[in-house]
């Protein structure tokens, strides 16, 4: 009992080295730094693109990358029994990349461009393999609470560096800093170093090769072979395959608010920039509560109830969001309390979502190749998302409707979600 308590908390404290990435990294301090220290028009490979609509691209070829990657090398890992060390290899990649961004001033554009690729893609390419353990180290019963409690630690180490750092950027000569672009670039730093370090807890508690299997001499071509077999396995689950379905569909919406959230407070309400770092923070905290709570919901009312009230909770906020206006006097606390009721259902719908499939998946050893399909669906999901996004703002010169639209992609999710029957997943209350 205490080796698989030793496991479970090595395993949900890289949700705590990790996370920092997610925050300062892809939300709160990059995006702002690189547009800050580049041209508003960038000559790149002989077209003029604006900094916004490079990083843009730059975020699209890191997720068509471990789109293209997952798969492949999920399936290698689970027939060589390698999953620890592509999650060790992913978090290096990655580590690397966020502390090679501590170089990035401005001028190297190409430089900065190809270290945050790679440091997406080993944040993202960690994460496959992170989720494969959860069903290897903990019985269904207790994937929800276990799996919130990776969120939890992840929401609150993240705020907490990124705390630190915003107060080094406001106050660069605390630490005798030049500026706040140094102080920028330090963040990069401690994020690689945050990173790589706390996920030493994980490496030693997270066990090697559960299933003890001996790679072949072709194994590479082994890897295909397990991709397929999962491909036929998941004709023949059709509660799990439905479960992809709804996931995608909500996922559109999760993400894409994740992503631009920021960008429709500043360029629709007019919110200043420490407003929406602020609101990014209450978002974290808030997410503490809000993962715990949903995975209680889903203890006594099950995942499915939990999930549907997640999802209609995503539903409303983005109803909300249409009906804000900056000339409202009252938009900055609407704002915030939009920005609270994302942080409650956050974490709820991220961790539960994960459980779920985690418990409508097979006790086989393939737990990483069906964990690259939940990634892909993730991914493909915020690439439809952001299209769609973009393009209803390119036709309406607004983000209202772009808001009010993905209300429909959580809408699509919950009716997808009654497909399938509560007691098909694996610890309901009453099952």
């Amino acid at each position: 009992m205490e080796s698989s308590k030793r496991k479970q908390f090595g395993w949900a404290f890289y949700d705590w080295a990790n996370s920092v990435y997610s925050l300062v990294i892809s939300t709160a301090i990059f995006p702002i730094y690189f547009s800050e220290v580049t041209p508003d028009k960038i000559w790149f490979w002989g077209h003029q693109l604006s900094a916004a609509s490079l990083y843009s691209y730059s975020l699209t070829t890191a997720f068509v990358l471990v789109v293209f990657l997952s798969p492949l090398l999920s399936g290698i890992a689970d027939y060589n029994g390698r999953k620890k060390d592509f999650l060790q290899g992913f978090c290096y990649l990655g580590a690397a990349a966020c502390s090679g961004l501590f170089f990035f001033h401005g001028e190297n554009i190409v430089l900065g461009l190809l270290l945050s690729i790679l440091a997406s893609v080993g944040f993202w390419g960690s994460i496959v393999f992170y989720n494969a353990f959860l069903p290897e180290i903990a019985p269904p019963e207790k994937q929800d609470s276990l799996s919130a409690r990776g969120f939890s630690l992840g929401y609150l180490g993240s705020a907490i560096l990124l705390l630190f750092n915003l107060v080094t950027i406001s106050n660069p000569q605390l630490l005798g800093l030049a500026d706040a672009g140094a102080a920028s670039r330090l963040s990069f730093l401690l994020v690689g170093l945050w990173w790589a370090g706390f996920a030493q807890v994980t490496f030693r508690r997270l066990p090697r090769n559960v299933h003890h299997r001996k790679p072949g001499e072709r194994y590479i071509w082994n890897g295909f072979r397990e991709l397929a077999g999962v491909f036929r396995q998941l004709r023949a689950l059709p509660h799990t395959r439905r479960f992809l379905y709804s996931f995608f569909a909500f996922s559109v919406g999760v993400q894409t608010v994740i992503l631009l959230a920021s960008i429709f407070g500043e360029q629709e309400l007019g919110l200043a920039s420490d407003k929406l770092i602020l609101t990014i923070l209450l978002i974290q905290l808030v997410g503490i509560g809000g993962a715990h709570l949903f995975a209680r919901i889903a203890h006594r009312r099950g995942n499915k109830r939990s999930l549907q009230i997640s999802i209609t909770i995503w539903a409303l906020v983005c109803i909300g969001a249409y009906t804000l206006s900056r000339h409202d006097p009252l938009v900055e606390y609407k704002f915030y309390l939009m920005g609270a009721a994302v942080g409650l259902v956050l974490g709820g719908i991220q961790a539960i979502s994960r459980s779920t499939y985690a418990k409508l998946i097979p006790a086989s050893h393939s737990t990483a190749s069906f964990f690259s399909f939940y990634d892909v669906s993730e991914k493909l999901a915020i690439i439809l998302g952001t299209f769609t996004y973009g393009y209803l703002i390119q036709l309406t010169g607004s983000m209202h409707l772009s808001a009010l639209a993905l209300g429909l992609f959580f809408v699509a999710g919950f009716l997808l979600l009654l497909r399938i029957p509560a007691r098909a997943i694996p610890g309901h209350p009453r099952a």
